[in-house]
């Protein structure tokens, strides 16, 4: 059939044209000439069928058109080779699916498996010795939870035949009934081997050897920001870890019931979670060295039941507690640390008045008198009484410091070297 580009009215057939309307007349129109003559163009002109004649020359050979009667092929080839592959596929399929139900990737029969095969760990996933996981690992097995009779403490290994540092406010209360917990749920029993009540610290021994000691680090080596962890068992929550910094050092604080012992802390102050239940445990250092013992907390409660966590804690510095432990352990009793004088409490002053001062004392060898104002110790600035005792208990006894101190108006200095109580 042409496309009618270029039609021609073939010649008139001999075939009567089927009767119909008459043509109309030529179109007189301005767009095409042959108008009439267009059937594309002119709907009541004539049409035709055009028949293309056969070719009479040698070109291509014409594809012969198929008989529609002829026998068709048989579908049986196809339909056998069809089978034998999805036979095939199956067999394939469930050698992968037995493959992969040994190795565990699919659920065991009656369950559901929920998430990816298990496979090795990555080392980025494996905690280093050295991350916050590593050491909380590493240090954990050291921590004990102290039981005493109504209360609840913690407490920390440091030696392989099993004496444990803790507060003294911890055991102060404890008789006969004393014992303590390891992280793997063991028990044992313990005794009470010796007290410091002013600077808050106790020594116990734990009935069993063999024994993991924490690592004791330098308090005085520490740094205001420094990353620390904080172990023990606050609100008889056993085996918990908290994390912060550092907030501040020397931290002065005086502490005790109306009647009882008054305590002197020249504390580390953290901002990790310490709660009742944590005293006498490590704090330690992001190399797994205990550098402090947790002991006070500041809160906004009115009693000790409504005390809780609001980022203030307070930790005796590791180096002090080392050494009034191994006083207990060796002595059975502990060396207070003195300046020979006795100090005005309660009273702003700019720094700490000394009410009097022992003949011969470390004070009085130093030059320093009743009346004198001390406004620092060692660099740590002292602005009333109960800062100086605090600081004083710090230092072990024959540490020489810098006093500077004022007298009237007149500023002096003086070196002073710290003594040993004798009482």
């Amino acid at each position: 059939m042409t496309d009618g580009w270029n039609w021609r009215r073939p010649p008139a057939s001999p075939v009567s044209p089927v009767p119909g309307p008459a043509s109309p007349p030529p179109h007189d129109s301005p767009w095409w000439t042959d108008a009439a003559g267009d059937p594309w163009r002119d709907p009541y002109a004539p049409s035709a069928v055009v028949v293309t004649a056969a070719p009479t020359g040698g070109g291509p050979a014409l594809e012969p058109v198929t008989d529609p009667d002829a026998p068709r092929r048989s579908l049986a080839p196809v339909l056998l080779i069809c089978l034998v592959t999805a036979l095939l596929a199956g067999g394939l399929g469930g050698t992968l699916g037995f493959v992969f139900a040994v190795r565990g990737g699919f659920a065991p029969a009656g369950g559901t498996q929920l998430g990816a095969a298990p496979q090795q760990a990555p080392e980025s996933v494996q905690r280093a010795p050295e991350t916050m996981a590593g050491v909380a690992e590493r240090v954990a097995p050291s921590v004990v939870t102290v039981h005493v009779t109504g209360a609840i403490g913690s407490g920390f290994v440091v030696s392989t035949d099993g004496y444990v540092i803790t507060n003294d406010h911890v055991v102060e209360s404890a008789d006969d009934v004393l014992s303590v917990s390891f992280r793997d749920g063991t028990t044992a029993s313990a005794r009470v081997v010796g007290r410091d009540p002013e600077s808050d610290i106790a020594v116990i021994k734990v009935a069993k050897s063999g024994l993991t000691p924490v690592e004791l680090g330098d308090s005085d080596a520490i740094a205001v920001g420094d990353p620390v962890l904080a172990f023990g068992s606050p609100l008889a929550l056993k085996n918990t870890v908290t994390q912060g910094i550092v907030s501040a050092l020397d931290r002065t604080l005086e502490a005790g019931d109306p009647g009882g012992t008054t305590r002197y802390y020249a504390a580390i102050q953290t901002d990790a979670a310490v709660n009742q239940g944590n005293s006498g445990g490590p704090l330690v250092n992001s190399a797994g060295q205990v550098i402090g013992v947790n002991s006070v907390i500041r809160s906004v409660g009115g009693a000790d039941t409504e005390a809780g966590n609001i980022g203030l804690a307070f930790a005796i510095p590791m180096n002090q507690a080392e050494r009034v432990a191994k006083d207990i352990i060796d002595t059975g009793k502990p060396r207070r640390t003195v300046i020979g004088a006795e100090v005005v409490t309660g009273e702003t002053a700019g720094g700490a008045r000394l009410r009097s001062v022992e003949s011969a004392g470390p004070a009085a060898t130093a030059g320093l008198k009743s009346g004198d104002v001390v406004t620092k110790l060692d660099g740590h600035v002292v602005e009333e009484g109960t800062d100086l005792i605090a600081l004083v208990r710090k230092y072990a006894p024959g540490s020489t410091v810098a006093v500077e101190y004022r007298r009237g108006t007149r500023a002096s200095s003086a070196s002073v070297t710290l003594a040993a109580d004798t009482n």
